[in-house]
């Protein structure tokens, strides 16, 4: 085989010089541009990811409020149902406790109305049975009324304190006895000497009537009220009475 020496070298130069063209007119630009592409790719790429981080970072910044609201929520929404149970809890026991209020206070007003009821039936009947008495004791005869009373009377003032007995004398204020009726001279004779025995000295007296005496004797001083009467008799049974059906069962 035969090699044109000349031939091949200027097909080389050619292939040289075109190879040199190329790469300055051709291959260079198209690197510059390449490379500008990639640059602007690169910052493009960049920006990106740092919106892409961005986007991450608000992303799990939205998440954390909604967690945080969800939380807040949820933690308002304990409280409040904690808070309605508590008020649901005072009202019902506010509600039992005014009941039970009421309830006493009924109780209370029944039990005062049973108790006047009962003191008012037990007054009439005290009342009545007083009465009862009070016209029995009526029928007595008009000496019995006194005569049997004065004795009792006499010791009733013998009881008295001594300075009291001292001061009674009669001298220095009204003494008024009472009697169901006028005294004969007899029986004011019987209670000056009865009276002056039991104090040691005379007593000045002043006789009233009072026919609510019934029988017996009431004697006032400044100082003194003795009573032997079937009047204070009855008022103190009857008090007895009212005391004695009063008391609660």
């Amino acid at each position: 085989m035969h090699i044109d020496w000349w031939t091949l070298g200027f097909q080389t130069l050619n292939a040289l010089v075109l190879v040199w063209l190329l790469a300055r007119f051709l291959f260079r630009p198209v690197a510059k541009i390449v490379a500008e592409r990639q640059r602007t790719a690169a910052v493009l790429i960049t920006e990106a990811a740092a919106a892409k981080a961005a986007a991450l970072d608000e992303r799990q910044k939205v998440d954390a409020d909604s967690a945080q609201l969800a939380g807040q929520r949820a933690h308002l929404l304990e409280t409040a149902t904690a808070e309605a149970a508590q008020l649901k809890t005072s009202l019902e026991e506010a509600v039992r406790t005014e009941t039970e209020q009421m309830r006493t206070a009924a109780q209370a007003a029944a039990d005062a109305s049973r108790r006047d009821a009962a003191a008012a039936d037990a007054d009439r009947a005290s009342q009545f049975a007083l009465d009862i008495a009070a016209r029995l004791l009526d029928r007595l005869p008009a000496e019995a009324r006194v005569a049997g009373f004065i004795d009792g009377l006499a010791s009733e003032l013998a009881k008295l304190p001594e300075s009291t007995r001292a001061q009674l004398t009669g001298d220095d204020g009204a003494v008024r006895l009472t009697a169901p009726r006028m005294l004969t001279e007899t029986e004011l004779a019987a209670c000056r000497t009865a009276f002056a025995q039991a104090l040691g000295h005379e007593l000045q007296i002043q006789v009233t009537v009072d026919p609510a005496v019934i029988a017996g004797l009431e004697l006032e001083a400044p100082h003194a009220l003795v009573h032997n009467s079937f009047r204070h008799d009855l008022a103190g049974l009857k008090t007895a009475l009212l005391a004695h059906d009063t008391v609660p069962a």
